[in-house]
């Protein structure tokens, strides 16, 4: 008798437990399954400059249809796409002005940011207009800065992004190498180009780790735009421009569905 009691005792824990355990289950595929919205956050490698047809209504920020977070969007139709990213942006634009649409529906996220809190217009300009020794002494202040500054104020982005979008997989995207080297370019030296891809690739290592740090999955794009530099004779980026200087060195509108979309979709 005390052994059918015993056997029957434990019957009923296990199906609790089972029980409890299914509908944990269940209820978290349902929230997971809930959260398929998409937000796109960054600086003008997201929003698309360089790219054209941009969007009307989103000012200076130039979001572009022909950008990587509007082509991934229309490929997928997402429950809901919120395009916050912004020309110009840095970690703290981010923080002041592109979270708001986060939430527990919030399934994806992107983001590129860092460069222009590297100083990357002024590095390029610098590259541009002066001698080889004061291109590689603007890109070590560069990278001085990406070393001692830069991981604080991307460890504060990540985290505002995790607690608002508790539930979202957030797909980090790098930035291209610039020039593809030993080959005859019109333009900057040997030296500066090389110097100018080494500071991509210091940049992007410490935003992988960063990434790496919160659980968030590092895009690198170099693969994908590897062939296509400036100076390859099929460059998906914008040399320098003198009548659009917003627009150079950033991605064509083929850098961004050649180049961007494929390392998200890789990501995502």
């Amino acid at each position: 008798m005390r052994r059918s009691r015993l056997v029957g005792f434990l019957s009923s824990l296990v199906l609790a437990a089972g029980t409890a355990l299914t509908g944990a289950a269940t209820a978290g595929a349902a929230q997971h399954a809930a959260a398929d919205g998409y937000v796109a956050l960054g600086d003008s490698y997201s929003s698309g400059v360089g790219a054209g047809s941009y969007i009307a209504s989103s000012g200076d920020c130039k979001r572009s249809t022909k950008a990587h977070p509007y082509l991934w969007a229309a490929a997928n139709s997402p429950s809901s796409f919120d395009f916050t990213a912004c020309s110009g942006a840095r970690t703290g634009d981010v923080l002041a002005g592109q979270l708001g649409p986060l939430g527990s529906t919030t399934g994806l996220v992107s983001i590129s940011v860092g460069g222009n809190d590297a100083g990357f217009a002024d590095v390029m300009m610098t590259c541009v207009l002066q001698s080889d020794s004061s291109c590689l002494s603007r890109i070590a202040t560069a990278k001085a800065y990406v070393d001692s500054t830069l991981p604080g104020n991307l460890d504060s982005v990540y985290s505002a992004i995790r607690d608002r979008a508790p539930n979202a997989h957030v797909v980090v995207l790098g930035y291209p190498r610039f020039y593809r080297l030993g080959t005859s370019c019109l333009g900057l030296s040997e030296t500066k180009r090389k110097a100018i891809n080494d500071a991509a690739d210091h940049l992007n290592t410490a935003i992988a780790k960063r990434a790496a740090d919160h659980g968030f999955t590092f895009g690198d794009v170099r693969p994908t735009f590897s062939g296509h530099e400036i100076c390859s004779g099929s460059s998906w980026l914008h040399s320098v421009n003198w009548l659009n200087i917003g627009e150079s060195y950033h991605p064509t509108a083929a850098g961004q569905s050649g180049g961007y979309l494929p390392a998200l979709d890789g990501a995502a």
